[in-house]
């Protein structure tokens, strides 16, 4: 008999499974206070349950873990995460320094079908979704290694991936990171970041109470198909008008990023297109001067261009942030992830 990992069980899950098995119905929140709450590695470490309870949970359960391979470090204090999953594919988390927190960036699936030309993960392709449990698990194995785990507070799907095309397992995974008796992070801290895709947007607008961010990186759509493929299937006009109706929470503001790169996207006429494309949404953009990588056939633009760009933004009434990337010593930042 296949044994169930606990950690792909969301609270509705894990009590139909006890119910399955004739336990008592306050066993769900016993075992899930046991395994989010402590984070424990192994059924012996539930005290409060019986030997005989834990013999059978044991028997007929997993509590998955990921295996740390190498953590490097950066000069601004970035971590980066290379984790190695149960059948040997890997994947990397960085965990962010921010003043008075941390963010946590995580992968949603081993490698990227989505082809975007300037990230280094899409140089793997796509080798499979990542289940749950290997999701959440990143949260939970980074803590573990945080000397303050207080204070890691946000969550950004950011990391290698397209989170929304493995959507049920990152649903799953975000349920449990969001519940009271899961992780208990709170939703206004957890951000999903996509390339596109539009009916997957909707339905995470009804779904997840969770931010969203849009990665663009162009304002028009000759330069996104440069760019990114997704383009083709899901061009700006309809993408626009698919977060026009976003149910955003009071509040809140979807977050567009945009990679600058030189002579690509960067200039005056950029701006103001990007400008003219979001004004009737509520939105703050983030800009990102492109992380080069070797081989890469992009180069991020001078300092003067990007603080141009930004005043273009501005004096259009829009907020527009410029992000510096941390962790590119290590080429943990923006579009630098990868095991290939």
């Amino acid at each position: 008999m296949d044994k169930v990992d606990l950690k792909d069980l969301d609270i509705e899950e894990t009590n139909d499974w006890i119910k399955k098995h004739g336990l008592e119905q306050y066993r769900t929140q016993q075992i899930r206070r046991w395994i989010f709450g402590h984070h424990i590695e192994s059924f012996g470490e539930m005290t409060n349950l019986s030997k005989d309870l834990r013999n059978f949970l044991a028997s007929s359960c997993d509590i998955s873990q990921l295996k740390a391979i190498n953590i490097q470090s950066s000069l601004d204090g970035t971590k980066k995460y290379l984790f190695e999953l149960e059948d040997g594919n890997r994947i990397e988390s960085v965990l962010i320094p921010e003043k008075g927190h941390y963010t946590a960036c995580i992968s949603s699936q081993v490698g990227c079908a989505m082809g975007c030309a300037f990230c280094l993960t899409a140089r793997q392709g796509l080798i499979r979704h990542m289940k749950s449990s290997e999701i959440l698990n990143q949260v939970i194995q980074i803590r573990k290694f945080m000397d303050e785990p207080e204070k890691l507070t946000n969550i950004v799907f950011m990391g290698m991936g397209e989170p929304l095309a493995n959507f049920e397992e990152v649903k799953k995974a975000v349920i449990n990171i969001i519940s009271q008796d899961g992780l208990n992070f709170s939703d206004r801290r957890v951000t999903l970041s996509t390339c596109g895709l539009i009916p997957e947007i909707a339905r995470l607008g009804r779904e997840l109470p969770i931010n969203l961010a849009i990665s663009l990186n162009a304002a028009d759509d000759t330069t996104r198909n440069l760019l990114m493929t997704i383009k083709k299937k899901y061009p700006l006009g309809k993408l626009i008008e698919a977060l026009r109706f976003y149910p955003l929470p009071r509040g809140r503001r979807i977050t567009f990023e945009y990679i600058l790169m030189r002579d690509i996207n960067d200039r005056l006429a950029d701006a103001r297109r990007l400008a003219r494309l979001v004004k009737d949404i509520r939105a703050k953009i983030n800009l990102i001067p492109f992380n080069h990588y070797s081989g890469s056939p992009f180069s991020p633009p001078d300092k003067d261009r990007v603080l141009e760009f930004q005043r273009e933004l501005i004096t259009k009434h829009l907020t527009a942030t410029i992000r510096k990337s941390k962790g590119s010593d290590i080429s943990a930042a923006c579009g630098q992830l990868s095991t290939g």
